[in-house]
C-alpha cells in the first residue's frame, strides 16, 4: 500500500518550513550583509549531497515568557554530518535568523547529541558559532545547556579534532565552548568574540574600549592569541577548514592522512645553502627554509600573527604529514618568550594527540631576557615546552640550523628531551651561551693582559666556536645523529620520517602529568 500523498506533502511542508528557518526576509537580510545562512554554511563546507541532518524537526516546547505559541524551526541550530575529503565529519551551525541563534534546552540537546554521536563514531566536530547567547526566556535551562556543551568539549578533547568557526557574535559564557576546542577560525569583519563587551567594561571599570580592541578577529589573532586563523570571509573559512582537516586524522587512534605512495625525494636542493647568511649575526627567515623542505612549498601556518618569534605549521614532507615548530630569527632574534612557549607547547601536545610527527627547526639564542618576562612567569611558561616535548611519544626529529644556546637548546627538543633523531647543519652552534659571552666570562683576565685585547678576543671566540660550540663536538658526544649538508635537508628529513613512522613508545600508567599551566 502506497503512502498517502497528503502525508508526503505534509512531510515536505514541514521540511520546507525548517529550511526557511526565520523566513526569507531574514535570510535575505543576512545576504545583504555578506553573511551566509546557517544551512548555507554547511552546504558550502560539505561535499554535495552528503549532508545528513540530525533533529530537523526539533523545537523548544517552552510554555512560558511568550514562547508558547512561537515555533523555533530546528530550535535555532542545524546539526548533522557530511563528507570532507571523503571522510565523515559532524557539524552544527547556529541560525541567527531563529531567535538570534540563542541557546536553549533543545538547542543545546541537539549539539550534545551530535557530539555524543561524533565521539562514538570517531569523527571531527565543527561548530559555526553565530548566536546572541543564552535564551533568557528559558532561564537556568539555557545555562545548563551551555554546561553540557562545555562538558562534552572536554570529553571529546584528545579523541576527535574540534574546530570552532566564529561567524557572528559569540559573547559571554558562549565563548568558552570555542576556547575548549582545538582550533578557532574567525571571519575578519563579521564576527566578534568576548566575555564582557565595551558597555559592561565601561560600567564595571570606567575604562573605555571598542569592540575592535577587545572582540575582533584582529585583536584575538595578534594580541590575545585566542584564535588560530582569520578568514577574509565565510567562503575562505570553509577553505581553511578543509585544508586543516586534510592534515588531521579523524580521531586519536588513526594515523594522519599521509600520502605514503609519494616517492621519497632524495635530490639535493642547493638553494637552501644560498639562504644561509654569511654573517652568523644576520637573521635567517625560517619561512624560506620551511618552504624549501615541504612538498610543493605548501604549508598551513597556525597562529601566524601571534608570537611570531616561533612558527608552527602543518605540512607534508614526501607525503608524510608533519607538525613543524621553528624559531624565527627575524622576530626578537628567535628567542623564546612567554607567548612563544605557550604557542609551541599547545601545538606539541596537539600533534601528540593525533599521531602527527614533529619536526623542529632550531635557531635560538635563548629565552628572552627582561623584567616583564621574569615577572610574567617565563620559568613556568618555558617549562610548558619542556613538559610537552618530554611527554610526547610521536616521532620527534630535530634539525639545528644555527644557534642553540642554553636552556632554549633543550626546550627546542634536544636528544635529552626525547628527540628520536637530531641533525645539524655545519653552521650550528651548540653551547651554554653564545661564543662572545662565553669568552668574556671564561677568558676575561687573559684578554685584559693581551697586547692586543680585541685581536685576542676574536681569536678566542673563533676557537670557542670551532671546538666547544661546534656541531661536531656534539656529534662526538652522541648528542647529534649526523651533521648534514643543508642541501640534503629535505632528503634527510624524508628518510628520517619514514624510518620513525613505526615508532612505539609507552609511558608509566597514570591519569596524566601535571603540566605547569
Amino acid at each position: 500500500m502506497a503512502i498517502p500523498n497528503e502525508l508526503l506533502q505534509d512531510l515536505e511542508a514541514r521540511r520546507q518550513k525548517a529550511r526557511l528557518a526565520g523566513g526569507e526576509d531574514k535570510i535575505n537580510a543576512r545576504h545583504a550583509k555578506g553573511l551566509l545562512h546557517a544551512r548555507e554554511r554547511l552546504e558550502n563546507l560539505f561535499e554535495p549531497g552528503t549532508f545528513q541532518e540530525f533533529g530537523m524537526h526539533a523545537d523548544h516546547g517552552c510554555k512560558d515568557f511568550g514562547l508558547a505559541d512561537r515555533s523555533l524551526p530546528a530550535d535555532g541550530v542545524i546539526c548533522g554530518t557530511g563528507y570532507i575529503h571523503g571522510r565523515p565529519v559532524a557539524a552544527f551551525s547556529q541560525d541567527f535568523t531563529v531567535s538570534g541563534g540563542s541557546l536553549g534546552r533543545v538547542h543545546a540537546l541537539k549539539i550534545c547529541d551530535l557530539m555524543d554521536f561524533a565521539l562514538k563514531a570517531g569523527m571531527p566536530v565543527i561548530g559555526f558559532n553565530d548566536s546572541g547567547g543564552a535564551r533568557i526566556q528559558e532561564g537556568v535551562d539555557s545555562l545548563s545547556g551551555y554546561g553540557q556543551v562545555f562538558f562534552r568539549n572536554v570529553l571529546l578533547s584528545g579523541v576527535v579534532p574540534q574546530v570552532a568557526v566564529i561567524s557572528g557574535p559569540c559573547a559571554g559564557g558562549a565563548a568558552y565552548s570555542p576556547a575548549l576546542t582545538d582550533f578557532i577560525i574567525m571571519t575578519k569583519t563579521t564576527s566578534q568574540m568576548f566575555i564582557c563587551g565595551p558597555d559592561v567594561i565601561k560600567a564595571a571599570t570606567g575604562a573605555s574600549a571598542t569592540m575592535e580592541e577587545i572582540g575582533s578577529a584582529a585583536a584575538h589573532a595578534t594580541i590575545s592569541g585566542n584564535i588560530h586563523f582569520v578568514a577574509d570571509d565565510e567562503t575562505q573559512a570553509a577553505e581553511l577548514l578543509r585544508k586543516l582537516l586534510s592534515f588531521l586524522p579523524s580521531n586519536n587512534v588513526m594515523d594522519p592522512p599521509h600520502h605514503l605512495a609519494d616517492a621519497i625525494d632524495l635530490a639535493p636542493n642547493p638553494a637552501i645553502n644560498e639562504m644561509i647568511p654569511s654573517d652568523s649575526k644576520s637573521p635567517l627567515d625560517v619561512h624560506k627554509v620551511i618552504a624549501a623542505v615541504v612538498d610543493r612549498g605548501d604549508y598551513l601556518e597556525v597562529q601566524a600573527d601571534w608570537a611570531k618569534n616561533i612558527v608552527i605549521c602543518f605540512a607534508r614532507i614526501c607525503g608524510v604529514v608533519v607538525g613543524i615548530i621553528a624559531n624565527q630569527p627575524t622576530v626578537k632574534a628567535g628567542t623564546l618568550d612567554i607567548d612563544a612557549s605557550d604557542k609551541a607547547a599547545r601545538f606539541i601536545r596537539l600533534c601528540n594527540i593525533f599521531n602527527i610527527p614533529i619536526v623542529n627547526f632550531v635557531d635560538v639564542p635563548g629565552f628572552l631576557p627582561g623584567v616583564a618576562q621574569e615577572r610574567g612567569g617565563i620559568i613556568r611558561h618555558g617549562a610548558k615546552m619542556l613538559f610537552a616535548y618530554a611527554a610526547s611519544t610521536v616521532p620527534k626529529i630535530t634539525l639545528i640550523l644555527r644557534k642553540a644556546y642554553g636552556g632554549a637548546y633543550l626546550a627546542m627538543c634536544s636528544k635529552d628531551m626525547g628527540a628520536d633523531l637530531v641533525f645539524a647543519w655545519p653552521t650550528a652552534e651548540i653551547a651554554v651561551m653564545g661564543a662572545e659571552g662565553a669568552v668574556r666570562v671564561l677568558y676575561r683576565k687573559e684578554i685584559e693582559k693581551a697586547t692586543d685585547p680585541k685581536a685576542r678576543e676574536q681569536e678566542l671566540i673563533k676557537e670557542y666556536r670551532d671546538h666547544f660550540a661546534s656541531p661536531y663536538e656534539a656529534a662526538r658526544r652522541a648528542m647529534i645523529t649526523d651533521v648534514i649538508n643543508p642541501a640534503n635537508t629535505r632528503a634527510t628529513l624524508a628518510l628520517a620520517l619514514r624510518n620513525t613512522l613505526s615508532k612505539r613508545e609507552t609511558r608509566p600508567p597514570k591519569k596524566h602529568g601535571n603540566i605547569p599551566l
